[in-house]
């Protein structure tokens, strides 16, 4: 399986690892530890020393109840990291839900474009397809703001497995090459402690569509829940759950803590050879 990002080609033989670098004020984890420029470069420079393949900016929190940002501090947060970081040879995701930050990242060099709402918003799948970025379409239950209050599903496999994969026809119809195409199943979005648990034992259902499966279960709640953990305090839960991820279909994990998950993947591979 390959993942043309970019310019750049991936071999996804082996899962690689995305970096998260969250230039906002209100991120669940870190939000504000790197809102300013400098920190955030500093910060996503030493992810890619520890080996983070992509760098994913976010300049708006998704959390549940967050408030939106507008378009203008969005594209004020971003631009600025993610146009040096792509002077500097990085190969940058940027993580929006709206179709100006998309063009303009494009624009400005991004390699993929990370969108939680799934290139629904009107003119995203446009902006996308006339570029040659890659595209990672996330799975969500309603808005971030209300989004945890009582999420239910039939069947969430299914139900998640269905959506993406009507996403992925409605990319394909617009052109967007197969080999541009990444699935994420939303860990957290509109999803129970069960739910999210479920999905990553039966992450292969996703992996059968025949894409790369983004999995980003990094400090989350449900690991609180399940720990007894506060956010800070989560290393050993998401580094499981990362490598749960991978041993079930995950190509793409993105992560706070870069340089412990690679070193979690580096044993997985001697072990399995």
């Amino acid at each position: 399986m390959k993942l043309s990002c970019g310019n750049h080609t991936f071999d996804l033989a082996r899962p690689i690892v995305m970096g998260i670098v969250n230039v906002t004020p209100d991120s669940f984890s870190d939000g504000g530890k790197f809102f300013a420029r400098d920190q955030a470069l500093a910060h996503a420079r030493q992810m890619m020393t520890e080996g983070a393949a992509i760098i994913d900016i976010g300049g708006e929190s998704t959390r549940p109840g967050a408030t939106a940002a507008t378009l203008q501090q969005e594209l004020d947060r971003v631009m600025p990291v993610l146009e040096i970081l792509v002077r500097e040879g990085a190969i940058v995701s940027v993580d929006t839900q709206k179709s100006e930050v998309m063009r303009e990242a494009i624009r400005l060099g991004a390699a993929m474009i990370n969108d939680v709402n799934a290139l629904q918003a009107v003119g995203a799948i446009e902006a996308c397809a006339a570029a040659n970025v890659a595209v990672c379409l996330m799975h969500k239950q309603g808005a971030p703001a209300s989004m945890q209050q009582a999420p239910h599903y039939s069947d969430v496999v299914t139900e998640v497995r269905d959506f993406l994969q009507s996403r992925v026809l409605a990319c394909e119809a617009a052109a967007i090459a197969r080999d541009r195409i990444v699935i994420d199943p939303g860990f957290g979005f509109g999803k129970t402690v069960a739910h999210n648990f479920t999905l990553l034992r039966e992450l292969n259902a996703l992996a059968q569509l025949g894409f790369p499966v983004l999995a980003g279960f990094s400090r989350k709640s449900s690991l609180g829940a399940v720990t007894g953990r506060e956010v800070g305090e989560r290393l050993p839960a998401s580094l499981a759950t990362a490598l749960i991820a991978a041993q079930n279909g995950a190509k793409i994990l993105r992560v706070h803590d870069v340089k412990e998950t690679v070193d979690v993947l580096k044993v997985w591979h001697a072990v399995s050879g």
